[in-house]
């Protein structure tokens, strides 16, 4: 194929203020992302699709609190961005709720990126998706793969000035991947990663030049008020930047976060290159399995697997329900007429309340009142309406509400309902935090093949559909 010719360097200021999604959610292109880069791409399969459906869009400080923002749970990357249909089926279907998506750097084998636009970026973020950026430009002077183009080129070696040429370099580059990330309405205060290669660490000059190029793009991305992520392999890059932090404390400027790559199968962010200590709390993902393929709702994606644990983590959000009442049990057990569980008929009093069928005091007595409250809403419910409130009862009351998608990683009123109401089914014994953990996972999966649906430990709209119908 022939070369793809240079392109002029958007200025970050200019793709800023022609191109970020603005806080009315109506995002804005000034240049369309099939013609930002030559006819390259990686190769990796997506199913394809029509156009994003219009529908809500996410705004820019979003957009900057989703990538990644706050958050513990499954990611996947992939150099094509997928399609919307894609992304929809794996939202409904799969484990992962980050993505990452090559957004710069002329080394990158996806050069086009056809999906890809302000209006993608915004689409998955008002979804629920995290976003993960990867920007893949200069490479260590000693990786063989690269350059991939002709006009693509190499960290500069030469170490005259204190390898004055790469540090140059890096800030060139840190401003031309600012200025793509905005250009997709990925603006300031988001988390941009920088994808250099494993390479030869003993190799002296490619190492140094390497980490000074990789100081200066730090210093200049957070200079632009972005948060500075690095990915690199566990046994190059990842230890490169460690040895100079426990080493040569000081010296070099380091990124805010790590991505290490270290295909060991292991959802956590431990390596046995490098100690424990660095870049925790909150400064760690690990890409634990390398390319392969996985289908989630009828669409086969060619991906990497990641584990996330990035700033304060998934945490509980509080609950604004019945005041005074603890609503989570491990065992929710059938309630009689002048039955003496008197913290549970305070659950089921409040919670008819919600329902419309009870207004009476919240007293923990499970009297005519209430009785016959418990019954309406069993009719309402299409159950047949009986004095007694039966665990059937309970798991579909509990699961009420919205059937929206709740994932490892998932906080809110949704977690709380689903792990109420996966206790009641006898599914888990656990408290409800409001952060769907490993737990709530497995209890999900307990659940999904008691009733032979797919086990995949996401609480989608069919499982919900079941709690809903007080399946147990």
């Amino acid at each position: 194929m022939p070369s793809p010719a240079p392109r002029p360097l958007r200025t970050f200021a200019a793709a800023l203020a022609l191109t970020l999604v603005p806080a009315s959610g109506v995002a804005t292109n000034a240049a369309g992302a099939a013609d930002r880069d030559s006819a390259r791409s990686s190769g990796h399969g997506a199913a394809r699709s029509a156009a994003a459906p219009a529908g809500r869009l996410a705004s820019a400080r979003q957009v900057a609190l989703a990538t990644p923002g706050d958050f513990t749970g499954y990611g996947f990357d992939q150099c094509l961005a997928p399609t919307q249909q894609a992304m929809d089926a794996w939202w409904k279907h799969s484990p992962f709720s980050a993505v990452g998506i090559y957004i710069s750097g002329d080394s990158r084998a996806c050069r086009v990126q056809p999906q890809l636009s302000p209006t993608w970026v915004a689409t998955q973020v008002a979804r629920g998706w995290r976003l993960l950026p990867i920007a893949l430009g200069p490479q260590a002077s000693c990786q063989p793969r690269f350059p991939r183009y002709d006009d693509d080129f190499r960290i500069s070696p030469q170490p005259a000035g204190g390898y004055a040429a790469a540090a140059r370099q890096g800030t060139a580059e840190a401003d031309k991947n600012a200025a793509d990330a905005a250009a997709y309405g990925i603006g300031p205060g988001s988390t941009l990663w920088y994808d250099l290669e494993g390479f030869d660490l003993t190799n002296t000059h490619c190492r140094e030049s390497a980490l000074v190029f990789t100081s200066s793009w730090v210093t200049r991305i957070k200079q632009l008020g972005y948060v500075a992520g690095f990915y690199s392999s566990a046994s190059s890059g990842i230890k490169m930047l460690d040895d100079a932090r426990r080493l040569r404390p000081g010296r070099f400027a380091l990124p805010d976060r790590i991505w290490i790559a270290r295909w060991d199968g292991a959802a956590n962010t431990s390596t046995t290159y490098i100690p424990e200590d660095g870049w925790r709390p909150g400064g760690r993902m690990k890409q634990y399995r390398g390319g392969h393929d996985e289908t989630w709702g009828g669409v086969t994606i060619n991906i990497d697997s990641n584990w996330l644990e990035l700033g304060a983590g998934s945490v509980p959000v509080p609950e604004a329900r019945c005041p005074g009442v603890r609503l989570g049990y491990w065992k929710y057990p059938t309630l009689a007429p002048g039955s003496a569980r008197a913290t549970r008929v305070k659950v089921l009093q409040c919670l008819l309340t919600e329902q419309g069928t009870y207004s009476g005091p919240v007293d923990g007595t499970y009297g005519a009142a209430t009785v016959a409250a418990a019954r309406a809403w069993q009719s309402r419910r299409r159950f047949t309406p009986i004095d007694r409130f039966e665990q059937r009862h309970w798991i579909a009351l509990l699961a009420a509400g919205t059937k929206g998608v709740v994932k490892r990683g998932s906080t809110g009123e949704g977690v709380h309902r689903l792990q109420r109401a996966l206790n009641a089914a006898g599914a888990g014994r656990f408290r409800a935090s409001g952060v769907f953990d490993a737990r709530t996972e497995q209890a999900v999966r307990t659940y999904q093949a008691r009733l032979r649906l797919p086990a995949s430990g996401v609480a989608t709209r069919q499982t919900w559909a079941r709690l809903q119908q007080g399946k147990g």
